[in-house]
């Protein structure tokens, strides 16, 4: 399916045979990030069955801009369309004006034919000031040093004496072959946080779809046993550490901190110039953790179009509507937990 506009612009919703050409796209356009690749169709429709719809621009036969589009249709929730919901980056990538212009068309028309309450682009820039925006997430994002201890030393002095204790406790850094560590540390942890958790599934996924582009980094103490996990992206020069979990006892040995050092550490080996950590929300704890890495926060442009709502939905758990069930899910056993998880989180994307 395409629609041509009097300029020869084409918009066309990607193909399997367009895959290359899309990601080659991806990688080369500086406004896009690693969720723009095509992977995330097949990952969010398979995993969490959604209906995507990854849309792109051409002209003369080359891709000029993407936006890739997933709808979410949900009792508890809402009914949206987004770019792109289990991403913190999204909206359009590309350059080119006409073709930014023709996307967001195609995607307004989308939306009001699935009769969506409301369109989101989970943008890193602004694109239009004048649109309701979600002002709550900020991105954190620095350049590292050429060499470890210049890394090192860049770290904040109280937080650097974090560091060295791990390093004292003699913790242990690992790669891991599997996301198997990685999920019992991260299900224990959301679940004390009050927060569902995605599922075994999806994790393996995202291992197995982007290989060496995503890696487990489990630290232990010096008996082997784990204490803290992330799972990280790779993308182009930058590192993106993305799901993370600590269990209780990480928090006295500094395993967090360690953990966060030994994956800049490895970074810089691989090549990386550029250390991603991540969205987080405006005063909590996160946010106060990069802040002390001397991490600056820059406020990410979520755009909307509201359809059917008058205000931008707050499906987050700094609502305090969201207040008792935080509560209640602390108190539930942990494989109910990773139970039931699974099935609220495909509904909030």
């Amino acid at each position: 399916m395409s629609n041509v506009s009097p300029a020869g612009l084409q918009v066309c919703i990607l193909q399997d045979s367009d895959r290359p050409r899309w990601d080659a796209f991806v990688r080369a356009c500086p406004q896009a990030s690693f969720f723009h690749l095509s992977a995330w169709r097949d990952l969010i429709s398979k995993v969490w069955r959604h209906n995507c719809y990854f849309i792109y621009a051409q002209r003369d036969g080359e891709i000029v801009a993407v936006l890739p589009l997933a709808e979410i249709k949900s009792r508890l929730f809402g009914h949206s369309l987004a770019s792109l919901p289990f991403a913190v980056y999204g909206g359009i990538a590309g350059e080119d004006g006409e073709a930014r212009a023709a996307l967001e068309k195609y995607a307004d028309d989308l939306a009001r034919k699935l009769g969506v309450t409301h369109l989101e682009y989970r943008n890193v820039l602004p694109a239009h000031p004048d649109w309701p925006n979600q002002d709550l997430y900020v991105a954190f994002r620095k350049t590292l040093e050429p060499d470890e201890e210049a890394n090192m030393q860049a770290i904040p002095r109280k937080q650097r004496a974090m560091v060295r204790k791990g390093i004292k406790n003699e913790l242990q850094s690992h790669i891991d072959p599997d996301v198997d560590r990685f999920f019992a540390v991260y299900a224990d942890n959301v679940k004390r946080h009050g927060t569902p958790a995605m599922s075994k599934r999806w994790f393996k996924a995202l291992f197995d779809t982007f290989g060496d582009d995503c890696e487990v980094l489990t630290v232990t103490d010096k008996d082997g046993t784990p204490l803290s996990s992330v799972m990280s992206f790779y993308f182009r020069d930058e590192i993106l550490p993305y799901y993370a979990g600590d269990m209780t006892a990480a928090r006295d040995l500094a395993a967090n901190d360690f953990k966060y050092w030994e994956l800049m550490r490895r970074a810089l080996a691989r090549g990386c110039k550029i250390f991603d950590y991540g969205r987080s929300k405006v005063g909590t704890g996160p946010y106060s953790f990069k802040k002390n890495w001397g991490f600056e926060p820059t406020p990410l442009a979520y755009e909307y179009v509201l359809y059917k709502c008058d205000s931008v939905p707050q499906n987050n758990p700094m609502n305090p509507k969201y207040r008792a069930f935080i509560a209640m899910w602390q108190r539930l056993p942990l494989v109910v937990a990773n139970t039931l998880g699974p099935h609220i989180v495909r509904n909030l994307g």
